[in-house]
């Protein structure tokens, strides 16, 4: 997380000095505002790699300063709170936040959620690794760009994907026509603090189906496997033609 700038957003002083020496020692940059007017204006004015924020933010919602948020920007949205409702934490992530940590929290824990939700989207890549602009997949006439976070329509209109979405999506398509369980997927797309019963993976499938299937209500790219999880059943070619990649076999074998 060396150079990421780091919104933090939290009503008490106490837990953004406390976070922000956090971060800052792990070398990022760190932004602070108490409550949603100064949280919104601050993600309007400057470039911002990542938000922790407060589900209690006195008058303010949290999950209203997300779903504002989410308006404007795909910025990851990492959840900080003392709330530990299942319903709070669904209805966060459904919103589009990318990651939930429940205080008391132990700060290694978040650095460790930050640096994965930041490799998760792309931020953290190795400065060594060749960039993948090129790399991109087809399915169904439409096309996904990793590198972009992009997913275009079978008329190339941009479709509104948040980073959870898209992920989910990526782990699909280099990996058409497998089963997958549920605790694959959410090993495969980082959501290792979920329950096994957590029904976390099904709500962000539904939400996925809706902006890709022509009928979600009939869905013909990703089928449910009952009992077991899910299974992407549409051809996938990368845009040279080639079919996905091996390296998501050995990717899948470690979450078995």
């Amino acid at each position: 997380m060396k150079n990421a700038v780091i919104l933090v957003v939290d009503d008490d002083p106490k837990i953004r000095t406390l976070l922000r020496r956090c971060f800052e020692g792990a070398g990022s940059t760190v932004r602070e505002a108490g409550d949603k007017r100064t949280a919104l204006a601050i993600l309007a004015a400057d470039p911002v790699d990542l938000v922790t924020l407060d589900l209690d933010l006195g008058h303010d919602d949290g999950l209203d300063v997300a779903r504002a948020m989410r308006k404007t920007s795909k910025v990851p949205i990492i959840m900080v709170t003392a709330k530990d409702d299942v319903i709070d934490r669904v209805v966060g992530l459904e919103i589009g936040a990318d990651d939930y940590i429940t205080k008391p929290f132990h700060l290694r824990e978040v650095l460790a959620r930050i640096k994965s939700v930041l490799r998760r989207t792309g931020d953290m890549a190795p400065l060594s690794q060749p960039s993948p602009q090129s790399q991109c997949w087809q399915f169904d006439n439409m096309t996904a760009v990793p590198a972009e976070m992009a997913l275009r329509d079978r008329d190339g209109v941009l479709l509104d994907l948040t980073s959870g979405e898209f992920k989910l999506l990526e782990v699909f398509l280099k990996r058409p026509k497998r089963v997958l369980s549920r605790e694959q997927l959410m090993d495969l797309t980082g959501g290792h603090c979920y329950a096994p019963l957590d029904r976390t993976i099904d709500n962000q499938v539904a939400r996925l189906r809706k902006k890709i299937e022509r009928n979600p209500a009939s869905p013909r790219l990703i089928s449910t496997i009952r009992g077991i999880g899910y299974s992407f059943t549409c051809e996938v070619q990368s845009c040279d033609g080639q079919s996905p990649s091996k390296s998501a076999d050995k990717a899948l074998a470690k979450s078995d």
